[in-house]
C-alpha cells in the first residue's frame, strides 16, 4: 500500500498527488512513468513521474480526470492509500549533449513536460518553453515552468489568457525567425504533436514526441501499447511501455495512434458515469 501525502487540485479537472513511494523516489528519471492500481479489483494506469523526493521519499503524480480510474484516484484523501504503484518505467529521456531545447506542452501534457524542462535547466541548457490550454480555467504549472525556463511562451486557444492561438504558431515564428534547437521535445494531445512535428519538418530540427497508448502491464508483454513507426521505408512495430515512452517524431504514424486511441472512448466515458452516480448516490 502506498500512502498519499499531498494533494492539490491544479485546476477542475487535474489533480496533483505526491506519493510514499521510496524506491520509485530513488531510482525515478524524468520522462520514465509508474502504473498504478487504486484498490484490489482496480485496472492499472499508467501516469508519467511529474517529480520526485528522494529525502522524502515521495513520487509526485499528475492525472486529469477522464475516466473511471483517474476518477475514482480523485476521491483519494491525503492519509489514505492505494493499492499499487510500480515503477520507474519505460526509458528516461535523452538529454546527453543537448545545449538548447524546446518543450512544448499542451493541457495535462504539461505535468510530463515540467520534469524534463526542470532536468534540462538543471543540467545547464537554455531551455524554451512553450504550453498551451483550450482556456485560462484549464492553465496549470505556469509559475514551475517560468522558474526553470529562459523564454516561456504561455497560449490559450481561446484567447482568454496570454497569447490567443496553438503552440505551433510561436514555435514557427521563432523558427522562421533562424532561432536553432538541439533538439523540439513536445508532449500533449497526439493531433497537437503531429502538428509540432509539421511545423518543425521544414528546418531540419530533430524532435522527440512523448507517447502514451492504451498500456496495461507496463512490460511489453501485452501488446496494447504497440506503435507503428515509418523507418528507412519500412514499418516498424515498437512498444511504448519498454521502447519509449520517448520516439522520434518523424517516425510515428500518428493517424494509427489516434485510431487506436479513440477504440475504448465510449466504455471510459460509460465507466466513468458509472463511478460518479456511485459517488453521487453514496
Amino acid at each position: 500500500m502506498y500512502k498519499i501525502v499531498r494533494k492539490r487540485e491544479l485546476n477542475p479537472t487535474v489533480t496533483q498527488m505526491e506519493i510514499e513511494a521510496p524506491l520509485v523516489a530513488k531510482k525515478a528519471k524524468p520522462g520514465q512513468f509508474i502504473i498504478l492500481r487504486v484498490d484490489e479489483e482496480g485496472e492499472r494506469i499508467p501516469l508519467t513521474v511529474a517529480g520526485t523526493n528522494p529525502e522524502e521519499g515521495t513520487v509526485k503524480i499528475i492525472f486529469q480526470i477522464v475516466g473511471a480510474t483517474t476518477e475514482l484516484l480523485n476521491h483519494k484523501q491525503e492519509g489514505e492509500y492505494i493499492q499499487d504503484f510500480a515503477g520507474p518505467l519505460g526509458v528516461a529521456t535523452h538529454t546527453e549533449g543537448i545545449r538548447k531545447v524546446c518543450i512544448v506542452g499542451g493541457g495535462v501534457g504539461c505535468a510530463i513536460a515540467m520534469p524534463v524542462a526542470q532536468e534540462f535547466h538543471r543540467l545547464g541548457a537554455e531551455v524554451t518553453s512553450i504550453i498551451g490550454f483550450r482556456s485560462k480555467d484549464l492553465l496549470i504549472l505556469e509559475d514551475e515552468f517560468r522558474a526553470c525556463s529562459d523564454k516561456l511562451v504561455v497560449m490559450t486557444d481561446d484567447g482568454s489568457y496570454a497569447r490567443h492561438g496553438n503552440v505551433t504558431v510561436p514555435l514557427k515564428e521563432m523558427l522562421e525567425a533562424g532561432e536553432t534547437f538541439d533538439m523540439i521535445i513536445t508532449i500533449g494531445p497526439l493531433i497537437m504533436m503531429k502538428f509540432v512535428v509539421a511545423t518543425a519538418k521544414p528546418f531540419g530540427v530533430p524532435v522527440t514526441v512523448s507517447m502514451n497508448p492504451i498500456m496495461i502491464d507496463g512490460t511489453g508483454m501485452c501488446g496494447g501499447c504497440r506503435l507503428t513507426l515509418n523507418r528507412d521505408g519500412k514499418r516498424v512495430t515498437k512498444f511504448a511501455c519498454v521502447d519509449g515512452p520517448d520516439f522520434n517524431g518523424y517516425e510515428v504514424d500518428f493517424d494509427e495512434a489516434m485510431s487506436r486511441g479513440r477504440m475504448y472512448f465510449d466504455y471510459e466515458r460509460h465507466a466513468h458515469e458509472e463511478v460518479c452516480n456511485l459517488f453521487k448516490n453514496a
